[in-house]
């Protein structure tokens, strides 16, 4: 599916309204790191995010790091084997329905980066992890990502 984040980013204020959260008009960045795209290094101090990886229409993957979570953000879905429910490993264990050969399984973390777009949406820490998991679950109902938790809970 298209997304457009400054809509979707819109149409969040809303919800988040609806919830009892009043978000300022600068309070949500939008961070595109298109296709090749470097992960980014950090985490900025203050912030959590939510980050969508997507490949051409197909959303592969949306997350959520809390402002500690600096591994999650930079480097764990580029590598199989760094934690639980990566997208590099969701991709590996897909890789004949969606064409990945045995180069492009082996060097997973390269290929996300050659091929995959990225977009990080930072918000401050000081809104609360309530909104960071707003934020998130309003992206995984609108998006539909393909790799979304286990593949015993997807649907």
């Amino acid at each position: 599916m298209a997304w457009l984040p400054d809509q979707t980013l819109a149409d969040f204020a809303t919800v988040a309204r609806l919830a009892g959260v009043s978000l300022a008009a600068d309070a949500i960045r939008i961070e595109a790191l298109p296709a090749p795209h470097a992960p980014p290094t950090r985490l900025p101090a203050g912030q959590m995010a939510v980050y969508v990886f997507t490949h051409g229409q197909d959303v592969l993957k949306v997350g959520k790091v809390g402002p500690k979570s600096q591994a999650r953000y930079t480097s764990q879905h580029y590598n199989p084997g760094s934690a639980q429910s990566t997208l590099a490993a969701s991709m590996i264990a897909d890789a004949e329905r969606i064409g990945l050969g045995d180069a492009d399984r082996a060097e997973i973390g390269n290929w996300i980066r050659t091929n995959v777009d990225r977009v990080n949406i930072l918000l401050p820490a000081s809104l609360g992890v309530p909104v960071l998991t707003l934020m998130e679950s309003f992206l995984q109902c609108r998006l539909r990502p393909r790799y979304e938790g286990f593949r015993s809970q997807r649907g």
